[in-house]
């Protein structure tokens, strides 16, 4: 992997698994990554949406993770927006950015977009929120999407190739999703009191 991309994401824990021929790097919530190298980038969602990138002439690309934070007053209505919206566009923005900054442009670019399953109970669609937030902004940019897997009612793994913008995509068990629900929690509270910060196919498996 070049020099950059090593610098810029060392941070991002990696590893080998047998079954992909390149290392996979593994984000959780709001990380991302980039690579001008072949890699698998590899995140679970609940009612978070990662972000699949990449320009296919340049060879580079990657997946950010996000979640647009709850409305401070746990509340339907006008509490959706300010700071959490602030939030998706950083997360959105960051994404592209490295990959422009990798010889990608950004007519060429290919958009995946995977996530936002209701796994929490109540009356708060944070998935649906985070749905409606992720495509007002590709089309208030001029992206369209190639790809998309939004919605329903599980939590999904999924496995993106940077260079071949291939997808492994497995959707689990609700019964399952605990620890998804308990970490997404934990990280939309810790995004709430913190400040805001600046043609493939869908193989299911």
């Amino acid at each position: 992997m070049a020099a950059v991309d090593t610098e810029t994401f060392s941070h991002i824990r990696r590893m080998q698994d047998k079954r992909f021929p390149t290392e996979v790097a593994c984000i959780l919530p709001g990380e991302f990554f980039v690579s001008r190298e072949p890699m698998v980038v590899y995140t679970v969602l609940g009612s978070c949406i990662s972000a699949c990138i990449r320009d296919p002439i340049a060879g580079v690309g990657g997946m950010n993770h996000f979640m647009l934070p709850a409305p401070k007053e746990h509340q339907s209505g006008d509490a959706w927006g300010g700071e959490s919206t602030r939030y998706g566009s950083f997360a959105m923005e960051q994404l592209i950015n490295e990959i422009l900054k990798r010889g990608g442009m950004k007519h060429r670019l290919e958009v995946k977009l995977f996530g936002a399953g209701r796994i929490y109970e109540g009356n708060i669609d944070v998935g649906a929120r985070n749905t409606e937030w992720v495509l007002h902004f590709l089309k208030n940019e001029g992206y369209a999407i190639a790809k998309s897997d939004l919605g329903d009612v599980y939590p999904r793994k999924v496995y993106y190739f940077t260079d071949s913008g291939r997808v492994l995509m497995k959707k689990i068990e609700r019964v399952k999703n605990r620890t998804i629900v308990e970490r997404e929690t934990e990280y939309q509270h810790r995004i709430e009191v913190e400040p805001a910060t600046p043609q493939d196919n869908i193989t299911l498996f």
